[in-house]
């Protein structure tokens, strides 16, 4: 037992000599991370935690926030709630456009507005609903469409016109690439000041670095997010490699980076525990404690409006 204890010592001090300033395993320090990425419970869908002892979790590990999000329904009011409960930890909700709250529909973004508290910050484009989805899993059912020979639906337009007009997040959620691009390309005609494009190397939008780089050029934040990397429960996504998000970030820059979880699924690492590995990782492939500061804490900041 003595000797094993030694050796994981030596091998902790060995990484410490090869990379100055990586924390050791499991004390990465997350103070001021923002996750704009967290799945919970009460939830449509299995989760491993709730909102309420994720946000007490959180702010046990220093972080300074939480955008929770419901593939389902609107989360600005679980947020109310949430910041009742856990003062002293910024906590924010959002949209998501999929069936369930009419698709592509501007009523519910006005209705989420007017929720009390004001923490309904994100509108998310489809996601398990949006046609992309749908037809890379070879699904037979409904789906919501954001664009027809090229061009983006009217009612997308609509969205981008009240995103910009309340000064929200607008996130491209499971649309394809090319549909990404036609959508942070629209935002930044109509004046939106803060857009993300959602997990954009992941399944189902696999964009290329040239195409990332693009919506980078466009004011866009390009999110990365730790549960791409990790083995799915189903089986059938693809599983993305650390290296090819270190390659990614090297091409786009840091600055227009975001890193998130995207966690909260029965069987993987809570939030704060996933993005320290998250981070941990990113530095083994020589990312700087400085860029992963920036594209965890600052970056997350802005893409809320946050100061």
């Amino acid at each position: 037992m003595m000797r094993r204890v030694w050796w994981m010592t030596l091998g902790l001090l060995w990484i410490g000599l090869l990379l100055p300033g990586l924390p050791a395993r499991g004390q990465a320090d997350l103070t001021g991370v923002i996750d704009i990425h967290a799945h919970m419970d009460p939830d449509s869908l299995p989760r491993s935690i709730d909102a309420i002892d994720l946000a007490k979790l959180a702010k046990q590990r220093g972080m300074r926030g939480l955008v929770l999000k419901n593939h389902y329904e609107s989360t600005a009011a679980l947020a109310y709630i949430v910041r009742k409960e856990v003062p002293g930890i910024e906590i924010f909700g959002g949209i998501d456009l999929n069936r369930s709250v009419g698709g592509v529909n501007p009523a519910a973004i006005e209705r989420m507005v007017l929720m009390k508290g004001g923490w309904g910050k994100v509108v998310w484009m489809p996601t398990f609903d949006n046609e992309n989805q749908v037809k890379v899993s070879k699904e037979n059912r409904p789906f919501v469409s954001v664009s027809k020979n090229g061009k983006l639906l009217p009612e997308v337009e609509e969205v981008i016109r009240l995103v910009a007009k309340h000064q929200l997040t607008l996130e491209t959620g499971h649309s394809s690439a090319e549909d990404g691009l036609l959508i942070v390309h629209a935002a930044r005609q109509a004046g939106v000041q803060h857009v993300v494009v959602t997990h954009a190397m992941a399944d189902p939008i696999h964009m290329t670095i040239p195409q990332m780089q693009q919506a980078a050029r466009e004011g866009a934040y390009i999110e990365f997010v730790y549960g791409a990397t990790l083995p799915p429960n189903n089986g059938t996504l693809a599983v993305l490699s650390m290296s090819d998000y270190a390659k990614a970030i090297r091409a786009v820059g840091a600055p227009s980076c975001v890193l998130s979880s995207d966690l909260g699924q029965p069987g993987r690492p809570l939030h704060p525990d996933g993005l320290a590995q998250f981070f941990l990782a990113l530095r083994k492939e020589r990312i700087s404690q400085a860029d992963v500061d920036l594209m965890s804490k600052t970056n997350p900041a802005r893409a809320l409006g946050l100061q």
